[in-house]
């Protein structure tokens, strides 16, 4: 079976759909069969980026290794059982026809609350949750106290993956490996960072997620996105002297998929 991937957290703006862009290109890559699904229905970003690339190489006669990206089938209601849910129907069915030729796939899920999100955080082997590096973000995680800055509790979006594991183990299914993502980590307001950091120390031992480094605040993504470029491609669009920024930032999808730890994948590219 596709191993799973999940890009989830319930805030925009987090850097979601670029950290799942650039990790299905480098699986795909590094040779490895891809599927690829968008559950944001209304701002589509994953889907508007994955277009934007066929675009691109349609275009300038360019082939990139690119995912099979397909969206979420419409389901006639008329066929669905008694109490069965559509959105569970429709995922059900992408995912089925995605592992028949995918060694994983990649799901970037909405920035809020949603059905299909629940549903697709149950099926998650790996979770990764892209943060900002702020306060602002930590208290999707956890409540804390603003005098002590101790952690008091969950919050709303640890709560949904914990039910999502308790699916899981019912279902005899392996936990999810989750990794939160620090990402926009910046130079300065050194203070808080070491703050942030302290408490996603503590949180992590708590409610069991792992911490790495994500992406720092850069232009060039935000260029990249109207032709579905990502940081692996540059080369093969002609930048070959890449500056001290873009290699920093390569550099920072290479320890991603180092980070993720994902099954027979090295960070060869």
């Amino acid at each position: 079976m596709a191993h799973i991937i999940v890009f989830g957290n319930e805030k925009g703006g987090s850097g979601k759909s670029t950290s799942c862009m650039h990790m299905a290109t480098a699986l795909a890559r590094m040779g490895k069969r891809v599927g690829a699904l968008d559950l944001d229905l209304r701002q589509k970003s994953f889907t508007r980026y994955m277009e934007n690339r066929l675009s691109y190489g349609e275009k300038n006669g360019v082939t990139l290794p690119t995912p099979r990206f397909i969206e979420l089938p419409k389901v006639d209601r008329a066929t669905l059982n008694e109490n069965e849910n559509p959105f569970d129907k429709s995922l059900s069915l992408a995912v089925a026809e995605l592992e028949k030729d995918s060694d994983f796939i990649v799901i970037d899920c909405p920035g809020s609350h949603t059905r299909l999100s629940q549903v697709a955080h149950s099926l998650a082997d790996t979770l990764v949750t892209p943060l900002n590096d702020s306060f602002v973000d930590f208290d999707l995680l956890a409540k804390v106290d603003p005098d002590t800055n101790k952690i008091e509790g969950p919050s709303v979006y640890s709560e949904m993956v914990w039910h999502a594991r308790q699916l899981r183990a019912k279902a005899g299914l392996k936990p999810i490996d989750w990794l939160v993502l620090r990402n926009r980590l910046g130079a300065q307001q050194m203070h808080n960072k070491r703050k942030v950091g302290e408490a996603l120390d503590q949180l992590s031992k708590r409610i069991g997620f792992r911490v790495a480094p994500g992406f720092t605040e850069r232009v060039i993504f935000r260029e990249l996105f109207p032709r579905g470029m990502t940081l692996l491609d540059l080369r093969d669009i002609g930048i070959a002297n890449m500056n001290m920024s873009n290699i920093a930032a390569r550099q920072e999808v290479r320890d991603l998929v180092h980070a993720l730890n994902l099954p027979d994948v090295t960070a060869d590219f």
